[in-house]
Order: structure tokens, then C-alpha cells, then sequence
């Protein structure tokens, strides 16, 4: 599989496993729990297998860098966490420090 796609799944289980965090309140509700380490565990596993292929500096990056992105969006649209211009620059400074790693490695 080509590593870039199971980043991409490494980068949407991690969003999904810590947004369930909240939702699970401290792991006291089952659901959410279980939700947790299931998308961290298949993270992990899909970024271990793109870290075949892809530079360690560079898979790191982008799997953190999205995954905050992502995360921070997930928490503004589902749990209504407040959007103001410092959260959008330091989103934009995220993405952008990411943007600049790829185009640093030519992978």
C-alpha cells in the first residue's frame, strides 16, 4: 500500500482516537474508551508501516501536524470549542511548518 495513503489512515485514526478522549470522560463511559485505543492502536500501526518508506522527521511531521490541525477542528465543530484568530494563526503556522517539511525531504 502506498505509505502516504496509510499515513492518511494513521492521521484519521489518531483524530478520531483523541477526540473520543473527551467523550469518554476520563474513560469512565465504555464506548468512547474502547474507541480510543482502538483508533490510537490503528494509528500507530499504519504509521509504523509508513515509516518504511517515508523519513522518520518527515512522517512524524505531517502525522502530528495534520493530526492537530484535524484535532483542533474536530473540537471546534463537534464540541463547540471556541475559533478566534490566534487558534486559526496557530492552525496556519501548523499547517504551514508541514507544508515546508515536505517540500524539504522530496519524498
Amino acid at each position: 500500500m502506498n505509505p502516504f495513503v496509510l499515513l492518511a489512515i494513521a492521521i484519521l485514526s489518531e483524530v478520531f482516537g483523541s477526540s473520543m478522549l473527551k467523550a469518554s470522560n476520563g474513560f469512565k463511559r465504555a464506548a468512547p474508551s474502547i474507541a480510543v485505543v482502538a483508533g490510537m492502536g490503528l494509528a500507530f500501526y499504519c504509521l509504523s508501516l509508513a515509516l518504511k518508506e517515508i523519513p522518520l522527521g518527515t512522517a512524524y511531521a505531517i502525522w502530528s501536524g495534520v493530526g492537530t490541525a484535524l484535532t483542533a477542528l474536530v473540537g471546534v465543530v463537534v464540541y463547540k470549542e471556541g475559533l478566534n484568530v490566534k487558534k486559526i494563526a496557530g492552525l496556519l503556522l501548523v499547517i504551514g511548518g508541514v507544508v515546508l517539511l515536505k517540500l524539504s525531504t522530496g519524498v
